[in-house]
């Protein structure tokens, strides 16, 4: 049986600044990712990507360092008096979504009485161009739903409503795992979801009005995707404590912990970030993938199996052992790093701004001032021929391996002048490397310059 190796993506291209979508993970070599934020080898890390992290989750809870090793992932969180969330989505934002932004089904969906209401009951055919849809929101039928009792659920609004893209970027840079957003609007003395658990944690932020919140012990611990609720064991379940949300208040449950809610009085909106966790079971499955490059686990189990007992249980128990000294050979680093630029790979760039840059790139010169992009979700590895690895969140960037440093200074979070690279790359180089870097999203110009690199330009 070989040893475990790294996994090499044969089909990447080979032209060293070829820039495409991102495949399948590979798997990144000793040099440590810059996390927007934390140290990278050999430099000092920006401050700006890992305050809007905590300042984030400091809007959820009262201490971001003791919840981070104490709660996160634990125990229920409430926290009072958090302050506004209307700068996220207010009453207002949802009036102009559903009267006048031309939503379409899933971007929104009705629930009452815990169950989801067909959705043609609420669309309307529509058409662009020549093409022809049934799922157009249909406003009215909408509003006549909600004045009769039902709750209006916007969905993914991390995608396509830029403030909760922002704040969810923040936030992912505090957990270190990715996030969803949705909103619930609830008419007054309506319920919304029957008693259930998420396989997910959520952060919940009342927005606007008072709901009431019921949380039940968990019927399955730390539930996987396929855990699935179920309504009756949910329901039986002990009621932990039961609490009025107001607008302000912010409560953090962790996946399985059974919930449900309903207004009282007036119309309540709130917020449910949902934490797409990254688990030891997806780890695992990750490392069982890898055994598959070993030719010893791909070998078919003895013919008649089925029918000889004793042949398949000295099948699997032989297949077990090979697996034990496979996995001993196995470098925990190499699987923890492809896991860790798995994150950066999976985040949504946020390119607000980027039709301007991309227009303007002609006129990016040495005096031009240019910084990372705050959110840029960025990770830099090298690949085994030596060339520099940037992760983005839609795509992967080759670039030559001597780029490093005026990558790396580039990144380090601080603004500055193109014609700070001289000592490091000729005019030419560093203004087709910023260029390059500006349209691909990882840079944007602008700001004030703090001197960064040793020579001027």
């Amino acid at each position: 049986m070989t040893p475990p190796t790294p996994r090499r993506t044969s089909t990447e291209p080979t032209t060293p600044t070829a820039s495409t979508p991102t495949p399948g993970p590979p798997t990144a070599t000793p040099t440590a990712p810059i996390r927007n934020g934390e140290p990278a080898p050999g430099g000092d890390a920006p401050a700006d990507a890992g305050d809007a992290g905590r300042d984030a989750l400091g809007r959820c809870v009262e201490d971001p360092a003791g919840f981070l090793a104490n709660v996160f992932g634990a125990d229920p969180h409430l926290r009072r008096g958090a302050g506004s969330f209307d700068d996220l989505l207010s009453l207002d934002d949802v009036d102009r979504a559903l009267t006048g932004s031309g939503l379409r089904h899933p971007a929104f969906r009705l629930v009452r009485d815990g169950e989801a209401l067909d959705r043609r009951s609420y669309t309307r055919p529509g058409r662009t161009g020549r093409h022809q849809y049934s799922d157009l929101i249909d406003a009215g039928r909408v509003l006549d739903l909600f004045a009769g009792g039902a709750t209006i659920v916007l969905q993914a609004l991390h995608r396509w409503w830029p403030p909760l893209a922002r704040f969810c970027a923040d936030l992912e840079l505090a957990l270190g795992h990715a996030l969803q957003a949705n909103a619930y609007l609830t008419p007054p003395g309506a319920a919304g979801l029957a008693p259930h658990h998420d396989t997910h944690d959520v952060f919940v932020l009342q927005v606007a009005g008072v709901k009431h919140w019921v949380v039940r012990t968990p019927a399955v611990a730390a539930p996987l995707a396929h855990h699935q609720s179920i309504s009756e064991l949910a329901e039986a379940q002990p009621v932990m404590f039961e609490t009025d949300l107001r607008a302000g208040d912010a409560l953090y449950l962790p996946r399985g912990f059974v919930h449900s809610a309903a207004t009282q009085e007036g119309t309540s909106l709130h917020l449910t970030l949902g934490v797409l966790a990254t688990t030891v079971h997806d780890v695992l499955r990750r490392v069982l993938d890898r055994a598959g490059d070993d030719a010893a686990f791909r070998a078919s189990l003895p013919a008649g199996y089925p029918f000889d007992r004793d042949a398949a249980v000295r099948s699997v128990k032989a297949a077990l052992s090979e697996l034990m000294g496979w996995l001993e050979r196995l470098d925990p680093a190499d699987v923890a790093d492809e896991v860790s630029e798995q994150f950066f790979a999976r985040r949504t760039p946020l390119l607000d701004g980027q039709l301007a840059e991309i227009a303007a790139l002609d006129g990016i010169a040495d005096a031009t001032i240019v910084r990372r992009r705050p959110r840029g979700p960025v990770a830099i590895a090298h690949d085994d021929d030596g060339r520099l690895r940037l992760t983005l969140g839609d795509r992967r960037l080759r670039l030559p391996g001597a780029l490093e440093p005026a990558v790396r200074r580039l990144l380090d979070g601080g603004p500055l002048r193109v014609g700070d690279l001289a000592d490091l790359l000729d005019a030419d180089s560093r203004r087709v490397l910023v260029r390059r870097l500006v349209r691909e999203g990882v840079l944007r110009t602008g700001g004030t310059a703090g001197g960064a690199g040793a020579a001027g330009g």
